[in-house]
């Protein structure tokens, strides 16, 4: 599939029990800094890990049993990337010693740390589930004194900003094969702009992000809203724009740089969610004028005419020809 945002993944499984522990050592080693890694299950360790590209932004998922990391001194004089990174919790607990001051990261909290500083990482004794960001400090809209202390912060994911960084993530994560190549670059933006917004919400009002990036985190925050309400049919920018305290003129202004107007970037949302229902094996029975509805579309003409358009093929065609194709590709495991 070379038209999708190219994965590589790391399943523990595909290699001897034997090697596990250190194949995986030497991959993030490679792809983040030299680390030590210690694990007390590391004769048979269990991990599933992905790593995807967005430009210099790198964002990797995984899943793994307890282990214990350390970034020292002599390994940082070794080599240092010049990277952030920050870590939401969505399984497990961990621990974290930054320049000696520690922090307890829980679930549905965001860890941070700094390539360029001494740190050890427990993970709890359970398996541990995660999201990793790690971009280049130069990345951040934020000044660099400004960002630096922001790391080793207890940050949330459960409100505000840090609320829309961890949703971004989940979708983003959840299924890549909905982006293009070309779309990595432009979310690797999007994505360091949520993160200096947290970074700046964690510092307080005194260090306020740029007005492009807040700009950029109100679009991602209507977005996100308009993806939660693609089913309801009363869904319109004018309902968007109340729902955002925000007046119309400056809603269609926002979406000036979206390639799109309000109206048809909603459309495309329910004519891809639509295309992606038609295409699922357990939705098939499914009746065409029910998949209009669920989306959204209130006249299963319109919706057959706009899909038509979209795809160049009426909804039924289209769903047979994928549901009948041997070639047409399988779920991200």
């Amino acid at each position: 599939m070379g038209d999708v945002l190219v994965e590589t993944v790391f399943r523990s499984e595909d290699v001897p029990a034997a090697d596990r522990f250190e194949c995986w050592r030497e991959l993030m080693s490679r792809s983040y800094a030299p680390m030590e890694l210690h694990s007390d299950h590391a004769a048979d360790f269990q991990v599933h890990q992905r790593l995807i590209r967005l430009g210099a932004v790198s964002v990797w998922p995984g899943e793994f049993q307890p282990l214990v990391i350390r970034r020292t001194p002599k390994l940082i004089r070794q080599s240092d990337p010049e990277v952030y990174q920050l870590t939401l919790v969505l399984k497990g607990s961990g621990r974290l010693v930054l320049d000696r001051q520690e922090a307890i990261c829980d679930v549905y909290e965001f860890h941070s740390n700094d390539s360029s500083r001494p740190s050890e990482t427990w993970t709890g004794q359970e398996r541990t589930g995660i999201v990793g960001v790690e971009f280049p400090k130069t990345q951040l809209p934020l000044p660099r004194n400004r960002a630096d202390q922001a790391i080793g912060r207890r940050m949330s994911a459960k409100e505000g900003v840090g609320a829309l960084l961890a949703q971004f993530l989940i979708q983003l994560t959840s299924n890549t094969g909905q982006y293009a190549p070309d779309d990595g670059p432009r979310l690797g933006t999007v994505l360091t702009d949520l993160v200096a917004a947290l970074f700046a919400h964690t510092l307080g009002t005194d260090t306020s992000p740029s007005p492009d990036t807040r700009r950029r985190t109100l679009v991602l925050r209507i977005q996100a809203f308009i993806q939660r309400h693609l089913h309801d049919p009363g869904l319109t920018p004018r309902s968007i724009a109340a729902a955002h305290h925000i007046s119309l003129s400056h809603l269609h202004r926002l979406f000036r740089d979206e390639d799109a107007t309000v109206a048809s970037w909603i459309r495309r949302q329910r004519l891809e969610r639509a295309r992606h229902h038609l295409t699922d094996p357990a939705l098939r029975t499914d009746p065409i004028h029910s998949v209009a509805a669920r989306w959204g579309f209130t006249h299963p003409a319109d919706f057959s005419r706009a899909f038509r358009t979209a795809y160049g093929l009426p909804p039924s065609d289209y769903r047979h020809q994928a549901t009948h194709s041997t070639a047409w590709p399988q779920g991200w495991t």
